[in-house]
């Protein structure tokens, strides 16, 4: 199966060290971590029939991307700190008072790559709304549980996560700070355009 040949080449890049040891950095690759795991666990609930509880996973996938991105060039110090202080019921309640994705990325225009960023708001723009439908139990999960999904729609799907996978990798590999493994990420993307969205094209 292409998707899990290319999941095998991208986990390969959690093996790469980060360029230093801060909170804001070691957290922002525990969210990438996260968002591999979203799209790992998309990938076993397709192939087990599970399709309702699959699409719901991409949006999840999506927001630990987009949080991993956030704690990478957006948020404040005192925003790494509540996700990273010793966790107590205390904490956890200060990490519930963090912002949401739509926040998370207003503050990322500017910051993040603009290729990222593009993306990451094409997904928010075309895909946001029907996969939060099936998160929270709307018209498309029931429509879709209740007659079946088209192979299609699970096709679309599997690329979509494909495609947020390359991202985590890329961010991945900005945690890095190892510039020489950019041109890695642009070649597995042309090798395996099978099962990924068309790549956005930038000025």
């Amino acid at each position: 199966m292409r998707s899990a040949e290319l999941e095998t080449t991208l986990t390969k890049f959690f093996g790469l060290p980060t360029f230093n040891s801060s909170d804001r950095i070691l957290v922002s690759k525990t969210m990438c971590g996260v968002a591999f795991e979203h799209a790992e666990s998309v990938k076993m609930l397709i192939a087990s029939g599970n399709f309702t509880s699959a699409l719901g996973l991409v949006r999840l996938q999506y927001e630990a991307l987009v949080r991993g991105m956030w704690l990478r060039y957006a948020a404040s110090d005192d925003a790494v700190a509540k996700l990273t202080n010793e966790f107590s019921r205390e904490s956890v309640g200060n990490s519930e008072k963090l912002p949401m994705p739509a926040k998370m990325l207003e503050s990322l225009e500017g910051k993040a790559p603009e290729a990222a960023m593009i993306s990451l708001l094409d997904f928010k723009e075309h895909q946001w709304k029907p996969l939060s439908s099936y998160v929270h139990g709307g018209i498309h999960a029931v429509h879709r549980h209740s007659k079946g999904y088209p192979v299609m729609l699970l096709q679309q799907v599997l690329k979509t996560s494909n495609g947020l996978s390359t991202m985590v990798a890329m961010l991945l590999v900005i945690l890095s700070g190892d510039t020489s493994q950019q041109g890695k990420i642009r070649a597995i993307q042309i090798e395996y355009f099978d099962c990924l969205p068309e790549l956005k094209q930038t000025n």
